[in-house]
């Protein structure tokens, strides 16, 4: 083995240690402190400093603000429940994640009535990050806040892509699609944001509240039509409306806004490939904006590392295989699961599957599967370890695979086994992180 070599995982613990120094160097290269300084304006010579922030990161982004800005600040800040940090000089407030609440809807007031508030000589400067369009539900006269968390609830029930909710959100909305850059002219508007769409569209992460909006209201409907998705009556009525169209391209209340983003998911998978190949591990990124349903990305994983294995890779220093983006599920079970728990759930299975033919490949293969914002979906949990051995252990356990996946309760089969992850809040979300590590055949453990 070589020198390099040696420094790479051979056994159970060492590869979940390994595993999760990886999740770790990805969320640490999205932490606003450590990726947003290098990124603000310069100060207006003497308007204020307006600071407005939506998202999973917005408190730790209005904190790495308030200890980088050289002057005066103030403003209003919305995060997830239990997410909120201290914050000096700016306003926190705590909304509902994924599924609109009544705080989240008095919030965006808030940030729009701040916003109304600027003048042409102020800064208003825009921190947003993924889960800003849950976190500030403004609905249209006559729509409900219980009818637009219907309507979030029925597409995420269905696995709607990210545009594709968003697209939705933007036209039931009085906030989204550029409306708060609208309602800031004619200040300046400087945007920084944290992605966590697959692509880095400006237009996606947060739903867009203060770039123009190419999407339509009949994309709105296509969507909600893919989706199998009916309005109640208000709704259907507001998009028959011309005010339900947002502001597009050459808008001239958008003419001084302009947008940053300090953070991707393809920084943070570089950070772990750069972690991995200190310890003498190859790393090889698949791409970071996978989207669709996470059992058919597991599927395709399993096959790559398989293959790999079948053409006697690795040979010496063990292959990294890292991936992210977004994957969604068609959810028709009760149990307590996340995209990145399906993933793995499937992603073991499959491997499983392949054992009878291919036991000493599967005995090389472990992987991780995480959300970097520390919540999986509705799970509580960051996400979960496959390992060798996982389903052999989960059906000595009483546990049927095959029966939690038909369920989508993935994590009552990792918790069952000690292989789910909890993090906590993360303060940053560049969406899914996924690492499958193959080791060569000199260094399998389980």
């Amino acid at each position: 083995m070589s020198p390099a070599a040696a420094a790479a995982p051979a056994t159970g613990p060492e590869i979940r240690a390994f595993l999760k120094s990886l999740f770790d160097a990805a969320v640490a290269a999205a932490l606003p402190q450590n990726c947003l300084p290098p990124h603000l304006p310069e100060r207006p010579a003497k308007g204020r400093t307006l600071v407005l922030g939506a998202g999973k990161a917005a408190a730790a982004m209005a904190q790495a603000v308030e200890a980088a800005w050289p002057g005066p600040l103030e403003g209003c800040v919305v995060c997830p429940h239990g997410s909120a940090l201290p914050l000096r000089s700016i306003e926190c407030r705590e909304a509902a994640h994924p599924v609109p609440d009544a705080a989240g809807a008095a919030a965006a007031a808030r940030l729009l009535e701040l916003a109304g508030q600027a003048g042409e000589g102020d800064l208003v400067l825009v921190l947003l990050s993924g889960g800003a369009s849950a976190l500030t539900p403004a609905p249209p006269p006559g729509i409900s806040l219980a009818e637009k968390q219907e309507i979030s609830r029925a597409l995420l029930r269905r696995g709607a892509a990210i545009g594709d909710l968003n697209t939705v959100r933007k036209h039931l909305s009085l906030f989204k699609g550029g409306r708060l850059a609208r309602a800031a002219a004619p200040a300046r508007v400087v945007t920084l944001a944290i992605s966590d769409v697959a692509g880095d569209d400006p237009a996606v992460i947060g739903s867009g509240p203060t770039v123009a909006d190419p999407s339509t209201v009949a994309d709105a409907r296509a969507a909600l039509a893919r989706y199998r998705v009916d309005l109640p009556p208000a709704a259907a009525a507001w998009l028959d409306d011309p005010a339900a169209e947002s502001p597009k391209p050459g808008d001239a209340d958008l003419a001084r806004a302009e947008l940053k983003i300090v953070a991707t998911a393809a920084d943070s998978l570089q950070a772990a490939a750069a972690v991995a190949e200190r310890a003498g591990v190859r790393p090889l990124i698949l791409s970071d904006r996978f989207t669709g349903d996470a059992r058919a990305l597991a599927a395709m994983h399993a096959e790559i590392a398989l293959s790999a294995v079948a053409r006697g890779l690795p040979a010496a220093a063990p292959l990294l295989l890292l991936s992210g983006g977004e994957v969604t599920v068609d959810v028709g079970g009760q149990g307590r699961g996340g995209p990145n728990g399906e993933f793995a759930l499937a992603l073991a299975r499959a491997l499983d599957a392949a054992s009878a033919g291919a036991s000493d490949a599967v005995s090389r293969i472990a992987a991780l599967a995480c959300d970097t914002d520390g919540a999986d979906g509705p799970s509580g949990l960051a996400g979960a370890f496959v390992l060798s051995d996982s389903i052999a252990r989960a059906r000595a356990a009483g546990i049927d695979p095959a029966a939690a996946q038909a369920e989508n309760d993935s994590y009552g089969l990792f918790l069952a086994l000690g292989d789910a992850l909890e993090t906590g809040p993360t303060q940053t979300n560049v969406n899914d992180f996924r690492a499958v590590l193959v080791l060569p055949p000199q260094e399998r453990g389980a």
